[in-house]
C-alpha cells in the first residue's frame, strides 16, 4: 500500500479536496454545501493519495482561539486503513508544537481523537446537522 500526504498548494489538488469532502460530508452525512465549504480561502488543506488516488484529506486554519484542525475525510471504501493517522500525525509534524490546537470532533470519531493525545472539553453539541464535542491537543 503506497500513501503519500501531501500539503495542497495547487488549485488542482484543492478541487480534489473537494471531491473527496463532497463524498464524505455532502453524500454521505448530508452536511448543508453552503455549511461545508466554508473558510476555503484561509485554510491548509492536506490529500492523502492512495496507489496514486485521493483518498483522503484534512487541513487546518488559524483561529481567534488557536489552530483549529478539520474537515478530516476519507473515502468510505479506505477507511480502517491508517489513513486518517497519517493525515493527523502529518499535519502535527507541520504545525508549531507550541501552538494550541483545537477541533470539534464528530462525537462517532472522538475515540479516534482520543487516542492520539486529545482531550474533550465541554457538552456536545450539533454542528452541521450531527453531534460534535471540543477537543484539545496540549503539545
Amino acid at each position: 500500500m503506497k500513501l503519500i500526504i501531501k500539503g495542497v498548494h495547487q488549485i488542482s489538488d484543492r478541487e480534489l479536496t473537494y471531491m473527496v469532502r463532497e463524498k464524505v460530508f455532502i453524500e454521505e452525512q448530508k452536511v448543508p454545501r453552503d455549511i461545508e465549504f466554508e473558510y476555503e480561502d484561509e485554510s491548509h488543506p492536506y490529500l492523502a493519495f492512495l496507489e496514486g488516488e485521493p483518498v483522503g484529506t484534512a487541513r487546518w486554519r488559524k483561529t481567534a482561539e488557536g489552530i483549529k484542525l478539520e474537515r478530516f475525510a476519507v473515502l468510505k471504501e479506505h477507511r480502517n486503513k491508517g489513513i486518517a493517522t497519517r493525515l493527523l500525525k502529518r499535519i502535527l509534524e507541520d504545525l508549531e508544537p507550541e501552538k494550541k490546537l483545537y477541533l470539534h470532533a464528530q462525537t462517532s470519531a472522538a475515540a479516534f481523537y482520543t487516542k492520539h493525545g486529545f482531550e474533550t472539553k465541554g457538552e456536545p453539541f450539533t454542528e452541521a446537522g450531527l453531534e460534535h464535542i471540543k477537543m484539545y491537543l496540549h503539545r
